[in-house]
Protein backbone atom coordinates (compact mmCIF):
# COMPACT_ATOMS: atom_id res chain seq x y z
CA UNK A 1 0.00 0.00 0.00
CA UNK A 2 1.41 3.54 -1.42
CA UNK A 3 2.04 5.97 1.68
CA UNK A 4 3.26 9.93 1.14
CA UNK A 5 4.05 12.15 3.89
CA UNK A 6 0.29 13.17 4.49
CA UNK A 7 -0.58 9.82 5.81
CA UNK A 8 -2.44 9.29 8.62
CA UNK A 9 -1.76 6.31 11.18
CA UNK A 10 -5.20 5.91 13.46
CA UNK A 11 -4.54 4.35 16.83
CA UNK A 12 -7.69 3.29 19.03
CA UNK A 13 -6.86 3.37 22.19
CA UNK A 14 -3.07 4.80 21.69
CA UNK A 15 -3.46 6.75 25.29
CA UNK A 16 -3.29 3.17 27.10
CA UNK A 17 -0.81 0.53 28.24
CA UNK A 18 0.59 -0.74 24.99
CA UNK A 19 -1.13 1.88 23.02
CA UNK A 20 1.03 4.58 24.06
CA UNK A 21 3.89 2.79 23.19
CA UNK A 22 2.56 1.82 19.89
CA UNK A 23 1.90 5.75 19.50
CA UNK A 24 5.53 6.73 20.54
CA UNK A 25 7.14 4.21 18.37
CA UNK A 26 5.83 5.55 15.30
CA UNK A 27 5.97 8.84 16.29
CA UNK A 28 9.83 8.25 16.83
CA UNK A 29 9.74 6.77 12.90
CA UNK A 30 8.55 10.18 11.64
CA UNK A 31 4.59 9.22 11.45
CA UNK A 32 1.74 11.32 11.33
CA UNK A 33 -0.75 9.77 14.48
CA UNK A 34 -4.60 10.49 15.36
CA UNK A 35 -5.19 8.61 18.77
CA UNK A 36 -8.77 7.98 19.59
CA UNK A 37 -9.33 7.34 23.39
CA UNK A 38 -12.04 7.32 25.97
CA UNK A 39 -9.87 7.92 29.13
CA UNK A 40 -11.76 5.45 31.00
CA UNK A 41 -8.80 3.24 31.41
CA UNK A 42 -5.79 4.90 30.50
CA UNK A 43 -3.25 7.06 32.39
CA UNK A 44 -3.13 11.21 31.78
CA UNK A 45 0.29 10.44 32.47
CA UNK A 46 0.70 8.77 29.26
CA UNK A 47 -0.84 11.22 26.66
CA UNK A 48 1.06 13.69 28.55
CA UNK A 49 3.99 12.06 27.18
CA UNK A 50 2.24 12.13 23.81
CA UNK A 51 1.44 15.64 23.39
CA UNK A 52 3.74 17.79 21.98
CA UNK A 53 5.25 15.33 19.43
CA UNK A 54 5.13 16.31 15.82
CA UNK A 55 2.17 14.78 14.06
CA UNK A 56 0.73 13.65 17.21
CA UNK A 57 -3.15 14.60 17.55
CA UNK A 58 -5.44 13.62 20.05
CA UNK A 59 -9.00 12.76 19.86
CA UNK A 60 -11.08 11.83 23.29
CA UNK A 61 -14.35 9.59 22.02
CA UNK A 62 -15.58 6.19 22.83
CA UNK A 63 -15.60 3.72 19.89
CA UNK A 64 -18.81 2.82 21.11
CA UNK A 65 -20.78 5.83 19.79
CA UNK A 66 -20.19 6.80 16.34
CA UNK A 67 -17.01 8.21 15.16
CA UNK A 68 -16.57 11.72 15.56
CA UNK A 69 -16.21 14.49 13.12
CA UNK A 70 -12.50 15.21 13.59
CA UNK A 71 -11.75 11.16 12.86
CA UNK A 72 -14.39 10.77 9.53
CA UNK A 73 -12.98 13.88 8.29
CA UNK A 74 -9.26 12.67 8.07
CA UNK A 75 -10.29 9.57 6.36
CA UNK A 76 -8.77 10.27 3.06
CA UNK A 77 -5.22 10.52 4.75
CA UNK A 78 -5.96 7.34 6.98
CA UNK A 79 -4.23 4.69 5.81
CA UNK A 80 -3.45 2.40 8.92
CA UNK A 81 -5.95 1.39 11.57
CA UNK A 82 -4.70 -0.16 14.35
CA UNK A 83 -7.83 -1.25 17.14
CA UNK A 84 -6.06 -1.08 20.94
CA UNK A 85 -9.44 -0.21 22.09
CA UNK A 86 -10.72 -2.08 24.75
CA UNK A 87 -9.66 -2.60 28.79
CA UNK A 88 -7.54 -5.52 29.27
CA UNK A 89 -7.35 -6.74 32.93
CA UNK A 90 -9.83 -8.44 34.77
CA UNK A 91 -11.35 -5.86 36.94
CA UNK A 92 -11.35 -3.16 34.74
CA UNK A 93 -13.22 -5.31 32.19
CA UNK A 94 -15.61 -6.81 34.64
CA UNK A 95 -16.43 -3.52 35.73
CA UNK A 96 -18.95 -2.61 33.53
CA UNK A 97 -19.46 -5.70 31.30
CA UNK A 98 -21.71 -4.21 28.96
CA UNK A 99 -19.47 -1.66 27.91
CA UNK A 100 -16.64 -4.02 27.40
CA UNK A 101 -18.80 -6.37 25.05
CA UNK A 102 -19.95 -3.50 23.28
CA UNK A 103 -16.47 -1.87 22.75
CA UNK A 104 -15.22 -5.36 21.44
CA UNK A 105 -18.57 -5.69 19.05
CA UNK A 106 -19.65 -2.22 18.13
CA UNK A 107 -16.35 -0.35 18.35
CA UNK A 108 -14.75 -2.83 15.82
CA UNK A 109 -17.63 -2.39 13.73
CA UNK A 110 -17.12 1.01 13.53
CA UNK A 111 -13.48 1.04 13.08
CA UNK A 112 -13.55 -1.17 10.55
CA UNK A 113 -16.02 0.73 8.51
CA UNK A 114 -13.48 3.54 8.88
CA UNK A 115 -11.15 1.37 7.27
CA UNK A 116 -13.34 0.18 4.34
CA UNK A 117 -14.17 3.73 3.56
CA UNK A 118 -10.54 4.72 3.53
CA UNK A 119 -9.27 1.34 2.25
CA UNK A 120 -7.03 1.55 4.68
CA UNK A 121 -5.33 -1.49 6.55
CA UNK A 122 -6.63 -2.70 10.06
CA UNK A 123 -5.14 -4.67 13.03
CA UNK A 124 -7.36 -6.08 15.67
CA UNK A 125 -5.36 -6.46 19.23
CA UNK A 126 -7.10 -9.81 19.69
CA UNK A 127 -6.22 -11.49 23.12
CA UNK A 128 -4.84 -15.02 24.26
CA UNK A 129 -7.77 -15.08 26.31
CA UNK A 130 -9.90 -16.52 22.72
CA UNK A 131 -8.53 -20.18 24.48
CA UNK A 132 -9.65 -19.52 27.25
CA UNK A 133 -8.65 -22.10 29.90
CA UNK A 134 -7.11 -24.04 27.45
CA UNK A 135 -6.81 -27.54 27.15
CA UNK A 136 -3.99 -27.51 24.31
CA UNK A 137 -0.62 -25.98 25.58
CA UNK A 138 1.31 -24.49 24.28
CA UNK A 139 -1.41 -22.76 22.25
CA UNK A 140 -1.50 -22.60 18.60
CA UNK A 141 -3.74 -20.42 16.49
CA UNK A 142 -5.54 -23.59 15.06
CA UNK A 143 -7.04 -24.08 18.33
CA UNK A 144 -10.55 -22.88 19.10
CA UNK A 145 -10.56 -22.72 22.66
CA UNK A 146 -12.32 -24.08 25.40
CA UNK A 147 -14.33 -20.50 27.38
CA UNK A 148 -16.95 -19.75 29.72
CA UNK A 149 -19.51 -17.62 27.42
CA UNK A 150 -21.53 -17.49 30.66
CA UNK A 151 -18.98 -16.54 33.08
CA UNK A 152 -17.35 -13.32 34.52
CA UNK A 153 -14.86 -13.09 32.05
CA UNK A 154 -17.15 -13.35 29.02
CA UNK A 155 -17.67 -9.88 28.17
CA UNK A 156 -13.86 -10.41 27.31
CA UNK A 157 -13.15 -13.30 26.42
CA UNK A 158 -16.30 -13.56 23.79
CA UNK A 159 -16.17 -10.00 23.00
CA UNK A 160 -12.69 -10.59 21.15
CA UNK A 161 -13.62 -13.80 19.86
CA UNK A 162 -16.94 -11.91 18.58
CA UNK A 163 -14.40 -8.84 17.71
CA UNK A 164 -12.37 -11.29 15.46
CA UNK A 165 -15.17 -12.79 13.57
CA UNK A 166 -16.72 -9.73 12.48
CA UNK A 167 -12.97 -8.88 11.38
CA UNK A 168 -12.55 -12.15 9.42
CA UNK A 169 -16.06 -11.35 7.93
CA UNK A 170 -15.01 -7.52 6.46
CA UNK A 171 -11.60 -10.30 4.93
CA UNK A 172 -13.94 -12.34 3.22
CA UNK A 173 -16.16 -10.06 1.60
CA UNK A 174 -13.20 -8.10 0.64
CA UNK A 175 -14.82 -5.58 2.52
CA UNK A 176 -11.10 -4.29 4.38
CA UNK A 177 -7.87 -5.51 4.14
CA UNK A 178 -7.36 -6.85 7.78
CA UNK A 179 -5.02 -8.07 10.77
CA UNK A 180 -5.51 -10.38 13.64
CA UNK A 181 -3.26 -10.54 16.50
CA UNK A 182 -3.66 -12.64 19.56
CA UNK A 183 -1.79 -10.97 22.18
CA UNK A 184 -0.45 -12.55 25.61
CA UNK A 185 0.43 -11.29 28.82
CA UNK A 186 2.43 -8.18 28.18
CA UNK A 187 4.26 -5.75 30.85
CA UNK A 188 6.13 -2.99 31.11
CA UNK A 189 6.07 1.07 31.74
CA UNK A 190 3.14 3.08 31.56
CA UNK A 191 1.05 0.26 33.42
CA UNK A 192 -1.63 1.77 35.89
CA UNK A 193 -0.35 0.65 39.31
CA UNK A 194 -4.38 -0.40 39.87
CA UNK A 195 -5.05 -1.89 36.84
CA UNK A 196 -5.67 -5.76 37.98
CA UNK A 197 -2.60 -7.50 36.55
CA UNK A 198 -0.18 -9.82 37.91
CA UNK A 199 2.99 -8.37 36.71
CA UNK A 200 1.96 -4.57 37.83
CA UNK A 201 0.16 -5.84 41.08
CA UNK A 202 3.32 -7.81 42.45
CA UNK A 203 5.61 -5.12 41.72
CA UNK A 204 3.25 -2.30 42.78
CA UNK A 205 2.88 -4.29 46.23
CA UNK A 206 6.46 -4.84 46.65
CA UNK A 207 7.35 -1.54 46.43
CA UNK A 208 4.99 -0.63 49.24
CA UNK A 209 3.08 -1.78 52.55
CA UNK A 210 1.46 -3.79 51.39
CA UNK A 211 1.20 -8.11 51.72
CA UNK A 212 2.17 -10.26 48.29
CA UNK A 213 -1.04 -11.82 46.77
CA UNK A 214 -0.95 -14.55 45.03
CA UNK A 215 -4.13 -15.79 43.58
CA UNK A 216 -4.62 -19.85 43.89
CA UNK A 217 -1.57 -21.92 44.87
CA UNK A 218 0.43 -20.01 42.63
CA UNK A 219 0.76 -22.84 39.88
CA UNK A 220 -1.02 -21.23 36.91
CA UNK A 221 1.01 -20.54 34.63
CA UNK A 222 1.54 -17.06 33.00
CA UNK A 223 4.58 -16.16 29.53
CA UNK A 224 5.02 -12.52 29.88
CA UNK A 225 6.40 -10.42 26.78
CA UNK A 226 7.78 -6.74 27.45
CA UNK A 227 6.11 -4.23 25.76
CA UNK A 228 8.91 -3.17 23.45
CA UNK A 229 8.79 -7.07 21.87
CA UNK A 230 5.11 -6.54 21.32
CA UNK A 231 4.89 -3.17 19.84
CA UNK A 232 7.78 -4.41 17.31
CA UNK A 233 5.80 -7.25 16.69
CA UNK A 234 2.27 -5.69 16.45
CA UNK A 235 4.24 -3.30 13.67
CA UNK A 236 5.44 -6.34 11.80
CA UNK A 237 2.52 -7.65 11.48
CA UNK A 238 0.57 -4.62 10.28
CA UNK A 239 3.02 -4.32 7.20
CA UNK A 240 3.30 -7.91 6.49
CA UNK A 241 1.86 -10.03 3.50
CA UNK A 242 0.70 -12.60 4.94
CA UNK A 243 -2.99 -14.23 4.42
CA UNK A 244 -5.56 -11.88 6.37
CA UNK A 245 -7.42 -14.95 7.48
CA UNK A 246 -4.49 -16.15 9.65
CA UNK A 247 -4.32 -14.58 13.67
CA UNK A 248 -0.92 -14.44 14.85
CA UNK A 249 0.25 -15.52 18.31
CA UNK A 250 2.35 -12.81 19.86
CA UNK A 251 3.93 -13.10 23.11
CA UNK A 252 6.90 -14.17 24.86
CA UNK A 253 6.91 -18.76 25.03
CA UNK A 254 9.08 -18.84 28.25
CA UNK A 255 6.34 -19.88 30.75
CA UNK A 256 6.98 -19.59 34.16
CA UNK A 257 4.70 -19.97 37.47
CA UNK A 258 2.81 -17.20 38.86
CA UNK A 259 4.86 -17.86 42.43
CA UNK A 260 7.76 -17.81 40.46
CA UNK A 261 7.51 -14.68 39.12
CA UNK A 262 6.61 -13.49 42.50
CA UNK A 263 9.62 -14.67 43.93
CA UNK A 264 11.72 -12.60 41.40
CA UNK A 265 9.98 -9.63 41.98
CA UNK A 266 10.42 -10.29 45.80
CA UNK A 267 14.14 -10.85 45.20
CA UNK A 268 14.77 -7.85 42.80
CA UNK A 269 13.02 -5.52 44.90
CA UNK A 270 14.22 -6.66 47.84
CA UNK A 271 10.67 -6.56 49.98
CA UNK A 272 10.42 -8.01 53.28
CA UNK A 273 5.95 -7.94 52.95
CA UNK A 274 4.79 -11.22 53.83
CA UNK A 275 3.11 -13.44 50.83
CA UNK A 276 -0.81 -13.80 51.38
CA UNK A 277 -2.71 -15.98 49.20
CA UNK A 278 -6.26 -15.42 47.83
CA UNK A 279 -8.40 -17.71 46.36
CA UNK A 280 -8.38 -18.34 42.17
CA UNK A 281 -10.70 -16.01 40.06
CA UNK A 282 -13.67 -17.84 38.27
CA UNK A 283 -12.51 -19.43 35.16
CA UNK A 284 -8.86 -18.26 35.68
CA UNK A 285 -6.68 -19.89 33.00
CA UNK A 286 -4.01 -22.61 34.51
CA UNK A 287 -1.60 -22.22 31.90
CA UNK A 288 -0.80 -20.16 29.19
CA UNK A 289 2.03 -20.10 26.47
CA UNK A 290 1.95 -18.94 22.82
CA UNK A 291 3.38 -20.94 20.11
CA UNK A 292 4.86 -18.68 17.80
CA UNK A 293 6.10 -20.63 15.33
CA UNK A 294 3.98 -18.75 12.94
CA UNK A 295 5.29 -15.40 13.94
CA UNK A 296 9.08 -16.22 13.52
CA UNK A 297 8.13 -17.44 10.08
CA UNK A 298 6.00 -15.00 8.36
CA UNK A 299 7.03 -11.48 10.41
CA UNK A 300 10.71 -12.85 11.41
CA UNK A 301 9.46 -11.79 15.17
CA UNK A 302 10.15 -13.22 18.18
CA UNK A 303 11.16 -11.46 21.84
CA UNK A 304 14.48 -10.31 22.38
CA UNK A 305 13.80 -8.24 25.65
CA UNK A 306 14.91 -10.87 28.68
CA UNK A 307 12.17 -11.61 31.48
CA UNK A 308 15.28 -10.17 34.12
CA UNK A 309 16.22 -7.02 32.20
CA UNK A 310 12.19 -6.10 31.62
CA UNK A 311 11.72 -6.89 35.35
CA UNK A 312 14.25 -4.50 36.43
CA UNK A 313 12.88 -1.86 33.79
CA UNK A 314 9.48 -2.02 35.08
CA UNK A 315 10.10 -1.96 38.65
CA UNK A 316 12.36 1.07 38.34
CA UNK A 317 9.73 2.76 36.62
CA UNK A 318 7.27 2.09 38.95
CA UNK A 319 9.35 2.80 41.49
CA UNK A 320 9.65 6.45 40.25
CA UNK A 321 6.11 6.07 39.52
CA UNK A 322 5.20 5.29 43.40
CA UNK A 323 7.75 7.94 44.74
CA UNK A 324 9.82 5.32 46.65
CA UNK A 325 13.34 6.28 45.22
CA UNK A 326 15.14 3.34 42.85
CA UNK A 327 17.56 3.38 45.79
CA UNK A 328 15.49 0.87 46.96
CA UNK A 329 15.45 -1.73 44.47
CA UNK A 330 17.83 -4.74 44.94
CA UNK A 331 18.98 -5.14 41.55
CA UNK A 332 20.29 -1.64 41.79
Amino acid sequence: MARSDGDLILVAGGAGFIGSHLVLRLLSEGRQVLCLDNLQTARPSNLRLLEGHPGFRFVEADIVAPLPRAVIDEGHRITRVYNLACAASPPQYQADPEHTMLTNVVGTHHLLRLAEKARARFLLTSTSEVYGDPEVHPQVEEYRGWTNCTGPRACYDEGKRAAEALTFDYARMDRAEVRVARIFNTYGPNMHPDDGRVVSNLICQALSDRPITIYGDGSQTRSFCYVADMVDGLIRLMESDIDPLQPINLGNPLELTVSDLAARVVAMTGTRNPVVYEPLPQDDPRRRRPDITRARNLLGWEPRVSLEDGLAKTCGWFAEELGVGREMLAAE
